[in-house]
C-alpha cells in the first residue's frame, strides 16, 4: 500500500461528484443520489491518479494542488 497525502473526500463544487479515495488504495465514487456509483483502486504516483473500476474501466487524473484534483473533464476539491 502506498502511503500519499491524497486520502480524503474530494467534490466537484456543486457537490454532485463525490469521489472518496480510501486509505487501502480503493475509491468510492458517489454522482448525485446515487451512492457508491463508482468503485475500485486506485495508484497514485507523485500527482498522477491511476483508477481501475470494478467494472472494467479505466480513468485517470492530476492533483494540480494538495486541495485540486482534474480528473475526467472535473475540478474536485478537497472536503
Amino acid at each position: 500500500m502506498q502511503q500519499h497525502p491524497y486520502v480524503g473526500m474530494w467534490v466537484t463544487n456543486d457537490g454532485r461528484v463525490r469521489h472518496e479515495l480510501l486509505p487501502d488504495n480503493r475509491y468510492d465514487e458517489a454522482r448525485g443520489s446515487r451512492e457508491s456509483a463508482y468503485r475500485g483502486r486506485y495508484e497514485v504516483t507523485g500527482t498522477h491518479i491511476e483508477y481501475w473500476d470494478d467494472t472494467g474501466f479505466t480513468a485517470d487524473g492530476d492533483f494540480v494542488d494538495d486541495n485540486t484534483l482534474h480528473h475526467g473533464g472535473m475540478v474536485l476539491r478537497r472536503k
